[in-house]
């Protein structure tokens, strides 16, 4: 009856990340929600911060109204948790006082332990979570997804009306960064490697999100008042807004220190753009041989100046983007989805029905 879907188990989605703008966790939310509600619907019926206690809870933040539910939700059904941090990347992006920061970080590990499941945008991540003791059987791996209804390349005319507004002009290079201002986020690099090329237009897409609690924020905010005259800081843009920037982009170049898996990452290879990342052993193992990287200022700086200068290489790299975007292709996410709700619900039906032959 479930396959043919007589009877749909209910899947709840619950969130808060739309309280702060412009964040990846936001936007993988997004993503992941419509993905699954438009491609599961003959087999799940999904819901969206319901106050029911669905078959499936899904948690895609860890407030602390949701932990207090956790135990009452296990009466009904599974609780699932989308890891889109721990406590090492959550390092130089906000600033808090010792004990306070102490407290969260174990916090976020006692959420994680006390659902059912976990899922990880990035392999990576298992082993990291075993290290505080978490079982690896109760973790599985689905990567972030993007919508090519949203991340897809326009027609030259509207790209050049785009650089027209930004003040660009249609011949200059681009190398565009994108994500909240923060230390962790490499910006000071990305202006040191501005610096080194003051002929290449530089753009950085995103803000302070968190304010002034902003690890680094006195400085970056410094910086953002008075930038290079070849880099411009556009502020918190709206999600329906970024493909804009992404095609007046000709280059991704996200030196960040820490990253799970950027949703940056996957918009700008919807389009085909190179990517320049920090050689950071997070993307060995999801972005494969598809990408550019670099260790510090002067080697992203000869990168940039190699690929800008260098036709069939900037096209074999656009060709490489594409390639990795089509390894996370809507299909192939969307069934790695079905089969861990399918799991979870089997698993759940299989202990119900061992219960109540026990009662018997």
């Amino acid at each position: 009856l479930f396959r043919k879907g007589i009877f749909m188990p209910d899947i709840n989605m619950l969130s808060s990340a739309d309280k702060v703008k412009a964040q990846g966790v936001l936007s993988a939310y997004i993503e992941q929600v419509r993905l699954v509600k438009h491609g599961l619907n003959e087999n799940y019926n999904v819901m969206v911060n319901n106050l029911k206690f669905c078959d499936i809870m899904h948690y895609h933040t860890i407030d602390f109204k949701f932990f207090l539910s956790l135990p009452f939700a296990k009466l009904h059904g599974s609780t699932v948790a989308y890891v889109h941090f721990v406590p090492e990347t959550l390092e130089e992006s906000i600033k808090l006082p010792r004990l306070i920061k102490k407290v969260f970080y174990k916090y976020v590990i006692w959420f994680y332990k006390s659902v059912d499941y976990l899922v990880v945008v990035n392999p990576y991540f298992i082993d990291v979570l075993k290290k505080y003791n978490i079982d690896k059987s109760k973790i599985t791996y689905i990567p972030n997804y993007v919508s090519e209804e949203d991340f897809y390349v326009y027609e030259k005319e509207k790209i050049d009306d785009i650089k027209k507004q930004l003040n660009i002009p249609r011949d200059k290079f681009v190398v565009l960064g994108v994500g909240q201002v923060q230390t962790r986020k490499g910006i000071l690099d990305f202006i040191q490697v501005a610096k080194k090329l003051p002929d290449v237009q530089f753009i950085w897409a995103g803000g302070f999100s968190f304010g002034s609690i902003t690890y680094g924020y006195k400085e970056l905010k410094s910086i953002m008042g008075d930038p290079p005259g070849n880099v411009k800081f556009t502020g918190i843009i709206s999600r329906k807004k970024m493909n804009d920037i992404y095609n007046a982009a000709d280059l991704m170049f996200l030196p960040s220190y820490n990253e799970l898996f950027p949703m940056s990452i996957l918009e700008s290879m919807a389009l085909g753009k190179p990517v320049l990342v920090r050689d950071l052993s997070i993307y060995h193992s999801i972005l494969l041989n598809y990408y550019l990287k670099g260790k510090n200022v002067n080697e992203f700086t000869e990168i940039i100046n190699k690929i800008r200068n260098d036709n069939h290489m900037y096209e074999s790299c656009c060709k490489s983007s594409w390639q990795c975007h089509e390894l996370y292709s809507k299909k192939h996410v969307l069934k790695m989805w079905k089969n861990f709700y399918d799991n979870v619900y089997y698993n759940q039906s299989r202990i119900k029905l061992r219960s109540r032959l026990n009662e018997k």
